[in-house]
């Protein structure tokens, strides 16, 4: 006889007993419940299995003595031959065997240890990382600022109305379910607290600039609470980071960027709402000429697989309190359609979709520039080669005619730092098109009209006075 199922996440296939199989049943038990088969082979064929009396006793006797799991042994007969079906339920407490505790994954079991053990004991328990309370934490150590962005955003969206929002701070948090007992839970410190890396390591945005997949031009780091992280993220990407080119629609000025801003903003949210904070890891950005790649330490639930993102899904947060906050102030949406809109949002500005993929140990998310603002980005260039040979022409039939510093250079400086006082001589010289060194001699002989304040590597441009 051949049993018609097939090993899988809750059937395991055993031709004869040994003890150490009570692992499996410990990692059955840690998961999602399942079935053992005593005298079975891999493939399904019943073989039978010897002195089936004595394992009716013992086996129920070693699961109870070592685990203290009672489970259903069943003795079952095809024609001669007999073989044992346990089935394990799944338990609602961790389940340890000699001191280790397993897990079922797939076909096979795993060892849990360090991180993977926190999260299983939260798992069975039907705990999630972000209510564990945190003691010692007073409402007045929480920052003002963030309490008053989620109040106006909550305000704007409509989704808390004015008497729930017109309470106290400890109200708000107790209606928002971030106490547990007496005590903020994660949830909290992570959304309010100024420097919630005191107790969730990593909890932070990266960010970079990289000329190449090797040099880094500037990077910053983003700290603070999550709710204000966001905002001063998205600041700090579409202002210094991401340059916008401009183009007319007749007689009207317009602004691109090469990936909308409204769809960056659902990716980054959803990896700030879904990021694993048992990794010590922060989220990741980093931003080239025309394109962006953000990084989370996270994954899917399994409910969702990655080929579905884009289609309609269900909402499955693993940090549900975290995200119930974020919901509330309006910033994001629930019923899992954050995706949904980051299609909308692409196919209005005709950007391509972001690529999402789990090939680098987390969630990772391509954003390429649209075809629109490569040919923009094309022009431009051609734009100031132009410029540049004009500029050059020019001196080689007039050098003595040619003022100390070049206007055409000078003039793209002032505008350029204008645009971004944080603009570094590597990157002015990239998109004026000229040396470094010309960069740096140009801005030696215009010391009266734009000056550098804060250390070389960072600090900032300031303009004195441009009609000098």
């Amino acid at each position: 006889m051949k049993l018609s199922k097939i090993e899988n996440q809750n059937i395991e296939f055993k031709q004869s007993w040994r003890d150490e199989y009570l692992k499996w049943i410990c990692a059955f038990a840690n998961t999602d419940g399942g079935i053992l088969y005593i005298g079975v082979k891999d493939n399904g064929e019943v073989c039978g299995v010897e002195e089936s009396h004595k394992l009716t006793e013992d086996i129920p006797n070693k699961i109870r003595n070592t685990m203290g799991l009672i489970c259903d042994v069943k003795l079952q007969k095809d024609n001669d031959l007999e073989y044992f079906e346990i089935v394990v339920e799944k338990y609602p407490f961790p389940v340890s065997y000699h001191g280790k505790y397993y897990k079922r994954t797939g076909s096979t079991i795993q060892e849990l240890t360090g991180i993977e053990l926190d999260k299983m004991i939260l798992y069975v328990q039907g705990r999630t990382w972000d209510s564990i309370p945190i003691p010692n934490i007073k409402i007045d150590d929480l920052e003002s600022d963030a309490f008053k962005l989620f109040r106006k955003k909550a305000s704007d969206s409509g989704r808390l109305d004015k008497e729930s929002l017109e309470v106290t701070n400890e109200t708000l948090l107790q209606n928002l379910h971030l106490f547990e007992g007496e005590n903020l839970n994660r949830a909290a410190i992570l959304a309010f607290h100024p420097d919630p890396e005191k107790w969730v390591t990593g909890a932070y945005v990266k960010i970079a600039y990289f000329e190449n997949e090797a040099d880094i031009l500037y990077q910053d780091e983003i700290h603070g609470p999550l709710l204000l992280q966001v905002e001063k993220t998205m600041e700090l990407i579409y202002s210094k980071y991401m340059k916008a080119l401009i183009s007319y629609d007749d007689i009207y000025r317009k602004e691109t960027f090469f990936f909308p801003r409204a769809a960056f903003r659902e990716l980054l949210l959803n990896a700030v709402i879904h990021k694993d904070y048992l990794s010590t890891t922060p989220i990741q950005i980093r931003i080239y000429k025309d394109k962006i790649r953000l990084w989370n330490d996270g994954g899917l639930p399994k409910e969702v697989p990655l080929e579905n993102l884009f289609k309609e899904h269900i909402s499955k947060p693993c940090n549900p309190n975290l995200a119930n906050v974020f919901f509330k102030c309006g910033m994001i949406e629930s019923w899992g359609r954050g995706f949904e809109k980051i299609a909308n949002y692409c196919a209005e500005e005709n950007a391509k979709l972001p690529e999402i993929d789990l090939s680098l140990g987390g969630i990772t998310a391509r954003c390429f520039a649209s075809d629109f603002y490569l040919g923009l980005m094309n022009e431009h260039n051609l734009g100031e080669e132009s410029k540049i040979l004009e500029g050059e022409g020019s001196s080689k039939s007039s050098p003595k005619s040619s003022p100390k510093s070049s206007p055409k250079s000078s003039d793209k400086i002032i505008e350029l730092v204008k645009e971004n006082p944080h603009i570094t001589t590597e990157q002015l010289a990239r998109i004026i098109g000229i040396s470094k060194r010309a960069v740096i001699k140009n801005l030696s002989k215009m010391k009266d009209k734009v000056i550098h304040e804060g250390p070389s590597n960072g600090g900032n441009w300031k303009i004195i006075d441009i009609n000098k």
